[in-house]
């Protein structure tokens, strides 16, 4: 019967699970995706990053709860021990197996309702258990992936079985019975390590991560031994005895397999190089500390040998204009930008788009003549083309100060009695909501940056259109056409009202 049993009994199967790390962008940049490097490498033993193998040991009070004789007799406990050793094998992030050692020993006491005459009874199981055990990470099993907080506690099942050894013994302890029958004869039973003597057990734990190399737990075991001698109330169910005597301790609880329980404080013993071990490995965690890596990386090669005597960000080796003015930004080169060649470098240039003589500042020779108001118009939006804002906010960036700055020139320049409007638009990415309220932030954050700059603030309307004024209307949506269009449908432009 218990080979039978053995051949339906199974260790739970794990499906292997795939980290997998979504990285989207905003809505104002395409997705972009590197398809690998020179770098690329396969994962092996030596290029992951985690640990999968461990060692445990641990023990704690052990009691027969689920049996005839049991460990509780009225308001008496009787205790034993459980100790166990395993070596621990994680699969994947919620999926482990164990190679398990337990030993142990059980106390017990019955009284026989059926024969008061017989006693009470006291004995002991001794045992001995080789098992294999499926162990089910299920923190890891529920963790969202995109929770970014580290965790240092976990919630293990165990499930398996295997083969044991036991010995028990059971003694009718009443001397009241002796002077009128024989001593009673002890139940004994010696179960050897064999295949017929095969269990199962069920087990939670709790673990604390201590520390990269150890884990603390606290466990709570079950063990099922799938016969009736295991609590040392003898084999069988029958009422007949050598002696004559109606007796038999089976018979006491309507059960045909004994189990105990055990509550154990272990340690495991995390083995390998690296500073995580697979139950605890977060990829998106390894994936923010890289990124934090990169950022903070300090470089000690020397590849800068003749220094950088103009502090223009290039060093001498390479840089073509070694007497760049301080301030000035540059090419790859060290040369001055002039954005219009005009002969005036930016640094000095009060119109960096626009080309015009030295002896103006870089800016052109306007005469005194009211310009026409589309060409108004044309004019500052060449100003107003390419303002750059930092990612999803209405915060212009200093690089764009230097176009507003000549636009604003040219408006104080006008009819103060004029109207113009300064549009935001966005492209058709994102909830028409959310496009609106940030092109309206934006159109207002040009508007107060001019009148910053002295342009009477009754002359300027800021409005928030979104994604309903489209440079490109083919582009709705945005898929439809390529990002250059789609970067020109997210602008900021001059209108008379």
């Amino acid at each position: 019967m218990k080979l039978g049993l053995l051949l339906l009994t199974a260790l739970p199967i794990a499906a292997y699970a795939q980290d997998s790390i979504a990285i989207s962008h905003s809505h104002e940049y395409p997705n972009t995706f590197s398809s690998g490097s020179a770098n690329v490498q396969q994962l092996t033993n030596t290029t992951r990053k985690f640990n999968d193998w461990a060692v445990s040991v641990g023990g704690g009070p052990a009691f027969m709860t689920f049996a005839d004789v049991t460990s509780f007799y009225g308001d008496k406990v009787k205790w034993g021990w459980n100790a166990y050793a395993s070596i621990d094998k994680q699969i994947n992030h919620t999926f482990g197996i164990d190679l398990q050692y337990q030993m142990g020993e059980t106390k017990q006491q019955a009284e026989l309702a059926t024969n008061p005459a017989a006693g009470i009874a006291n004995a002991w199981t001794k045992y001995k258990q080789v098992s294999l055990l499926g162990d089910i990470n299920f923190s890891n099993l529920l963790r969202r992936v995109d929770n970014k907080s580290p965790y240092r506690w976990a919630l293990h099942g165990y499930l398996g079985g295997g083969i044991m050894a036991f010995k028990t013994e059971l003694i009718d302890n009443d001397a009241s019975r002796w002077s009128t029958n024989p001593p009673r004869i002890p139940i004994k039973n010696d179960q050897k390590l064999e295949i017929s003597s095969f269990f199962w057990q069920a087990a939670l734990g709790l673990k604390y991560n201590v520390s990269k190399l150890v884990d603390l737990e606290a466990r709570v075991i079950y063990i099922n031994s799938m016969d009736e001698e295991f609590d040392g109330g003898g084999e069988g169910r029958s009422l007949d005895t050598p002696l004559g005597n109606r007796i038999n301790y089976n018979l006491i609880n309507d059960t045909y397999s004994d189990g105990a329980m055990s509550f154990t404080l272990g340690l495991s013993f995390k083995l390998g190089k690296h500073n995580t071990h697979l139950a605890w490995h977060d990829p998106l965690q390894e994936v923010y500390g890289r990124m934090h890596e990169l950022e903070n990386l300090n470089t000690e090669l020397v590849v800068c040998e003749k220094g950088d005597n103009d502090n223009d960000g290039v060093c001498d080796d390479w840089d073509r204009q070694l007497d760049t003015p301080a301030g000035a930004r540059v090419d790859g080169a060290g040369v001055a930008l002039d954005m219009d060649l005009d002969g005036v470098i930016d640094l000095h240039d009060q119109c960096v788009t626009v080309p015009g003589p030295a002896s103006n500042n870089g800016c052109p020779i306007v005469e005194n003549i009211q310009p026409s108001l589309p060409s108004i118009e044309e004019t500052i939006n060449k100003d107003f083309e390419g303002i750059e804002f930092a990612l999803n906010k209405a915060i212009i960036r200093p690089q764009s100060f230097q176009k507003l700055d000549h636009a604003a020139e040219i408006i104080k320049k006008l009819d103060q009695n004029s109207k113009f409007l300064v549009v935001g638009a966005t492209d058709t990415r994102g909830s028409d909501t959310a496009n609106k309220i940030l092109s309206q932030k934006r159109a207002d954050a040009v508007v107060n940056y001019l009148v910053g700059k002295g342009v009477p603030s009754s002359m300027l309307i800021a409005e928030g259109r979104g994604e309903t004024d489209l440079k490109y209307p083919e582009c709705n949506p945005a898929t439809k056409c390529t990002e250059d269009k789609n970067e020109a449908n997210r602008r900021v432009f001059f209108q008379a009202k």
